[in-house]
């Protein structure tokens, strides 16, 4: 265990020692007041025209910074769109710049107001340890950001599955990755948490392998049965061959004899973005066609034997 002790800046004495000061201004303004009203109210005066004057230019100063900021996100989005960059890391990065800026432009409009800054960053400094603890989880998100930036596992456009959801990468930002269901749900999974777990990415290679498993009846001819098959892959475009990159010839075998089944393994290889509409189609041209060529599906069944009295 790590004892940290945090001391603070701003010692006990300097705080009476400010609020002394402000009793004797008051003191001191109440007295002015009395003995001659018209010059103490000229001060006050003064003193408000020149704190309203600190604020129109503070807030000058908010609204110019807050459309530069808007300027150099929308220049970052336009340098990424003629280099390509990924569209997961220029979100991550235009999110990070904003941020960033954010926090410069708040803390530059405080110091214009007359605000000291440095005693407000002695005063973030003492309650340091509480915010790190409040914001653990924030940092480790950004943490976790950083890493997928750096490797990589997926892009925009990717349809990965991680942390119990499956979707279409849209973007990244410094805490979260945001994903779009097959449903249209958006879904954003936490970079640490997702960083740190395993994911899975479809969209990885530019081919994808689809098995199925087709039971037919014991008895059945196998040879017909896997001739039959062939004929539905071959007839099917979508499907590819070992003449393409990654991809292999279709293979159709017995797999397994079941209880109350004879089951055929069928791999065929198709393009990631053929992969659901050849695997519906492949499922419903089996389910029509095969008995059409006297192929009969199995269903459980139990044989039961009766001896002769019993």
């Amino acid at each position: 265990m790590f004892l940290l002790q945090i001391q603070n800046p701003v010692s006990e004495e300097e705080i009476i020692s400010r609020a002394d000061s402000a009793k004797v201004a008051w003191q001191q303004f109440t007295e002015m007041m009395a003995a001659d009203p018209g010059t103490a109210l000229q001060n006050l005066g003064r003193q408000a025209v020149q704190f309203g004057l600190k604020v129109l230019v503070a807030l000058l100063i908010y609204f110019v910074g807050a459309w530069l900021i808007r300027r150099v996100k929308k220049g970052l989005q336009r340098m990424f769109e003629r280099r390509k960059t990924d569209k997961a890391m220029a979100s991550f990065i235009s999110s990070f710049v904003s941020i960033a800026l954010t926090i410069l432009l708040i803390i530059i409009v405080i110091g214009t107001l007359g605000v000291n800054t440095t005693s407000l960053a002695a005063l973030l400094a003492a309650g340091g340890m509480a915010i790190g603890m409040a914001l653990s989880g924030t940092l480790q998100n950004f943490a976790g950001g950083l890493m997928i930036m750096a490797f990589k596992p997926f892009k925009a456009g990717d349809y990965i599955e991680a942390l119990g959801y499956a979707g279409v990468v849209t973007e990244v930002t410094i805490v979260g990755t945001h994903l779009t269901t097959l449903d249209n749900r958006k879904v954003i999974l936490p970079n640490g948490a997702l960083s740190n777990g395993n994911i899975v990415n479809y969209s990885s290679f530019p081919v994808r392998r689809i098995d199925l498993a087709v039971g037919v009846s014991y008895g059945t001819d196998a040879a017909a049965c896997r001739e039959k098959l062939l004929e539905i892959v071959r007839e099917d475009e979508r499907l590819l061959d070992a003449s393409t990159p990654g991809a292999a010839d279709p293979l159709i075998a017995v797999q397994k004899l079941d209880s109350s089944s004879v089951n055929l393994l069928i791999r065929v290889w198709v393009r990631g973005a053929d992969y659901w509409s050849a695997f519906y189609s492949l499922n419903e041209r089996i389910y029509t066609e095969l008995p059409q060529a006297g192929i009969q599906f199995p269903f459980p069944q139990v044989d039961v034997h009766i001896r002769d009295g019993k």
